[in-house]
């Protein structure tokens, strides 16, 4: 399937963060987790993630000049995330998406399921891994991928490479302290490269953008 086809599926099947929202409440309600595997691990990360998402989305505010480059951002354009409701690393990196994604009508943020769209998933590999939240940036017009980030900043990502290149895999102990890291940066490495992104070339028009704010 070409890649664009595989874009526009993805898209359609594709929810705001609203609705992200709400489905990952629902799955805590029902002890459950999104996607193919349903490991009790796995539910009980998507219980953690979704109090994380909360002190995310009351505590992370973009500062001043970011806000004032989100309004100002000419070039419409949709971020489209890979991912699931037990991905850590999503736990604060969708938050402040969304805080980008709320100070500027050109921005639109959508979210979709990896095990959804495995061929997709497939072609924006890191480092080998089907690694999530995986941001995809598309010009809004044409729908063509302009850039991709993910699936978390770079200090973290090095982190986990030498943990993995030490251990083999990734520990729970591990996994909790890049959450530590993730409170005390306080989303500014997040921000300061989803910032980046927003100097992607010109964009136009889409039937995707308009989606509630």
């Amino acid at each position: 399937m070409e890649l664009h086809t595989q874009i526009r599926s993805a898209l359609k099947k594709s929810t705001d963060y609203a609705a992200y929202r709400e489905a990952m409440a629902q799955q805590v309600r029902e002890g459950r987790t999104s996607g193919l595997n349903q490991d009790e691990s796995l539910v009980g990360y998507t219980r953690l993630n979704h109090q994380r998402m909360k002190r995310w989305e009351k505590r992370f505010r973009p500062d001043e000049a970011v806000a004032r480059k989100l309004r100002d951002l000419q070039s419409r354009m949709i971020w489209l995330v890979l991912t699931e409701s037990w991905c850590g690393d999503a736990a604060p990196v969708l938050p402040v998406m969304r805080a980008f994604e709320l100070q500027s009508p050109n921005l639109s943020l959508r979210i979709a399921g990896r095990d959804d769209h495995p061929e997709l998933m497939d072609r924006f590999r890191t480092d080998g891994a089907l690694a999530i939240p995986k941001l995809l940036v598309l010009d809004a017009a044409s729908l063509e991928v302009v850039g991709q980030w993910g699936p978390r900043p770079e200090e973290p990502m090095q982190m986990v490479r030498a943990y993995k290149a030490e251990h083999g895999g990734l520990s729970a102990e591990f996994r909790e302290s890049l959450q530590q890291w993730y409170n005390t940066d306080g989303g500014s490495a997040i921000a300061r490269e989803l910032e980046a992104l927003l100097a992607l070339k010109e964009v136009g028009d889409s039937p995707f953008l308009g989606t509630s704010r």
